[in-house]
């Protein structure tokens, strides 16, 4: 259990990081809007975020780090009804994690929390990645911060 929590951790802030990095290149070409009369208040236009621009739906897969095995073999299948299969096998181990549930998005469309009996996570959406943040919402960081992206099966 100590070890999926981590690996929610992790797989979480990688999310966070590049959906960051995506929405502001979406962001940089994006029609501004304005709320009142006065053309000086512009605000940023919030309709395009990964939620309804990127082709998300899907299966995503990767080797996350492990701290007592060589790595741990996630699979994350995002459904377009809002439910996720997760998996994780921890290489040269005799352990095998399956959940299914319920997802929901967080950060105006940006960031999925997967919620069900055994995961907990947050994952940034990217365009055919899937970036692990950490329990707080955060980017991971550090030497091995690549190594918590799940890339989309296409």
């Amino acid at each position: 259990m100590k070890k999926l929590l981590s690996l929610s951790f992790c797989v979480g802030a990688l999310t966070f990081a590049a959906c960051e990095s995506n929405a502001n290149k979406q962001g940089a070409g994006a029609d501004t809007t304005t709320m009142s009369d006065d053309t000086s208040a512009d605000t940023v236009d919030n309709a395009h975020n990964s939620q309804n621009s990127v082709d998300w739906a899907g299966t995503y897969k990767g080797v996350i780090p492990c701290a007592d095995c060589p790595g741990i073999e996630t699979t994350v299948v995002l459904n377009n009804d809002l439910t996720f299969k997760y998996t994780g096998v921890y290489q040269e181990r005799d352990t095998k994690i399956e959940d299914a549930g319920k997802f929901m998005w967080h950060d105006n469309g940006s960031v999925v929390h997967l919620m069900g009996k055994e995961v907990n996570m947050k994952l940034k959406v990217g365009e055919n990645q899937l970036f692990s943040l950490d329990q707080d919402g955060n980017p991971i960081d550090g030497p091995l911060k690549d190594h918590y992206i799940l890339k989309k099966e296409l």
